[in-house]
């Protein structure tokens, strides 16, 4: 990161890479206008004439009364500032803050005196033990001494703690997940709240934020273990949402002849594997089995390198390859298709037997939350089909390549487009109640909610469309042959949600009018029991108490989310890891000790 440094009259000021080099209009409409590298812009950060003042010298009382003018480029982008010139100092946003115990400087924890961790939440010897996290605690099993365990246990009361799965975290070098917050160049980028000027939290409507979100989950966790030899599982945090969006827009970064992004991605996470093979025991016990590893971007684990495919892989991608057997992104920098062999290997994207896709990030308003849309009756979804995104070039606006989604929402709207293409047609079969339009409506989510089915569509890659539709309580329409969503693999989506082929769409309006009223109010019944599992409130919930700490009372926001009780994204994946746990044949035949499960003998099934 750069800044404006001594000499200037603001010598902390930051200046982002547009602000600092010269800009190259764009070459044709709606282009965007590019940096080039290879010039630096002095006269616009330095400067201080009359008509343009340069970045590094505007008073922010003269620029905000309109008395200067100034590269429009330049902004106050970067973490940890606030206001149009970075006049106001506002919190960053760090693994779990630093957990109350160290300083967050731009997404890396500065830790206190006798506090350790990538999040600042790990005790030494000279640390209170009353303030030590509750995942540390040491567990206890209450049994009435006078129970006699051979009888009847349903009415012995007992209280487990320390409860499996047990998830060891490994400590990565910060290069690997902090320094990739500290350094990320916009800071609304890979993660999921930002704080504004009175230090009051933001959410940010990155998808890609869920990896931080469950990151910080297992970190404040009570099945999270600081003891390798007794863990289930072991999580290998790589935050490769901030390695991608930063291998694009560095200098250094992309250029057409360099390495794709997710070439670079690979990389690191080979990098990864590198560092606990060296560092760690685990690793070998189970040939990496019992280890999981996030691929948030939008190829999901397609890039993995050949080392770690043995692992558990979280995704939002789910492509067997059974069908698209390719890179299936339009955006040439995320291709994998030219990875070689020695690298990647011949593995597929994503294996149902042993990986799982997980949600997008979605955060809910609290009126949102009060007005209860996922709970909205069948009498008011007036709407038989719901589609707004990006259709294609045929539209203004729309995406260039004809690769883009596959080609799939480019179908969708030429038989069913609402609105007008650049040649003013509508839809082959343009039906009032189907709604197919590609600018973004103002009623987004209403809408969602006033209608029985919505279209779940890839874009460049996954696309987070399901998300939108369970959380305003409309039955999924899924049209992307081979490609698993969250859970599908774990739950039965033939009781909530509708798949069509890709090679049924002509046939769409037929196929969701052959179902009756029973059908769909079932379906709508399931929809509004399962929406929680795609909602991340634990995050959600340990940033209100972080805030309720700070300002002593609770926001709007953690209010609403406390009143929910369902099982939401953070305990849906703990019951998968604990049935596979229980389930995986792999687990039987490991030679590691028999672990202490804190349970009387007769609670626990023989996995013989």
């Amino acid at each position: 990161m750069c800044f404006c440094g001594e000499g200037t009259k603001y010598p902390n000021r930051p200046v982002p890479e547009g602000c600092g080099f010269k800009i190259n209009l764009p070459s044709k409409p709606n282009a965007f206008k590019l940096a080039d590298w290879t010039k630096a812009d002095f006269d616009n950060i330095f400067t201080t004439n009359g008509s343009k003042f340069g970045w590094c010298n505007i008073d922010p009382k003269e620029a905000y009364a309109g008395k200067v003018k100034f590269k429009e480029e330049c902004d106050c982008k970067y973490d940890g500032l606030g206001g149009r010139f970075c006049e106001i100092p506002t919190t960053c946003s760090c693994l779990n803050q630093c957990s109350g115990h160290g300083h967050c400087r731009g997404g890396f924890c500065a830790c206190d005196k006798s506090w350790y961790g990538v999040d600042c939440s790990i005790p030494s010897v000279l640390s209170p033990i009353g303030e030590w996290p509750k995942w540390l605690q040491p567990a206890t099993l209450d049994v009435p001494v006078e129970a006699p365990i051979t009888s009847d246990l349903v009415n012995i009361k007992a209280e487990v703690k320390k409860k499996r799965p047990l998830i060891y975290v490994y400590d990565l070098p910060p290069e690997f997940n902090s320094h990739l917050l500290e350094g990320r160049h916009y800071r609304y980028q890979c993660v999921n709240r930002l704080y504004n000027d009175q230090n009051t939290t933001i959410w940010t409507d990155q998808p890609y934020g869920a990896q931080m979100a469950l990151y910080e989950s297992i970190l404040a966790s009570s099945y999270r273990t600081l003891n390798g030899e007794e863990a289930d599982y072991f999580y290998v945090p790589v935050l490769d949402s901030c390695i991608i969006i930063r291998a694009y827009e560095t200098p250094q970064g992309m250029r057409e002849h360099s390495p794709s992004r997710s070439y670079l991605t690979l990389d690191i996470y080979k990098k990864a594997y590198d560092h606990i093979i060296e560092h760690y025991p685990y690793w070998n016990r189970s040939s990496g089995r019992d280890h999981i590893w996030f691929f948030s971007w939008d190829e999901g684990a397609c890039y993995a390198p050949k080392e770690i495919w043995n692992s558990m892989m979280l995704v939002h991608w789910g492509n067997t390859n059974s069908k698209h057997n390719h890179s299936t992104t339009a955006y040439w920098p995320d291709s994998w298709d030219h990875i070689p062999f020695d690298k990647r290997g011949n593995h597929t994207c994503f294996d149902p037997e042993k990986d799982l896709v997980l949600p997008a990030w979605k955060v809910r308003h609290p009126g949102t939350l009060k007005s209860k849309l996922w709970a909205r009756p069948l009498i008011e979804r007036t709407k038989l089909f719901y589609f707004n995104g990006n259709l294609g070039s045929a539209y203004t606006n729309g995406r260039p390549e004809s690769t883009y989604s596959m080609g799939i929402r480019q179908k969708l709207a030429e038989e069913f487009g609402s609105t007008p293409n650049k040649q003013g047609k509508l839809g082959k079969q343009y039906n009032k109640n189907v709604t197919v339009i590609s600018e973004r409506s103002s009623n987004y989510h209403d809408e969602l909610a006033s209608s029985i089915f919505c279209g779940v569509l890839p874009g460049d890659g996954w696309s987070p469309r399901l998300e939108d539709s369970i959380l305003e309580g409309c039955i999924p329409v899924i049209i992307q042959d081979g490609i698993f969503l969250p859970y599908e693999n774990v739950i039965d989506y033939k009781s909530f949600a509708v798949r069509i082929k890709e090679e049924e769409i002509q046939q769409l309006v037929q196929i969701l009018q052959g179902f009756n009223q029973t059908q769909i109010e079932f379906m709508l019944s399931n929809v509004r029991n399962i929406w929680q599992r795609f909602l991340y409130r634990d995050a959600i919930l340990l940033e209100a108490d972080r805030q309720k700490r700070l300002f002593g009372r609770a926001n709007d926001w953690g209010i609403e989310f406390s009143k929910l009780v369902g099982d939401d994204v953070f305990s849906t994946f703990i019951q998968v890891l604990h049935y596979k746990l229980h389930n995986d044949p792999w687990r039987r035949h490991l030679r590691s000790r028999r672990k202490n499960f804190g349970l009387p003998k007769a609670c626990l099934r023989s996995m013989a």
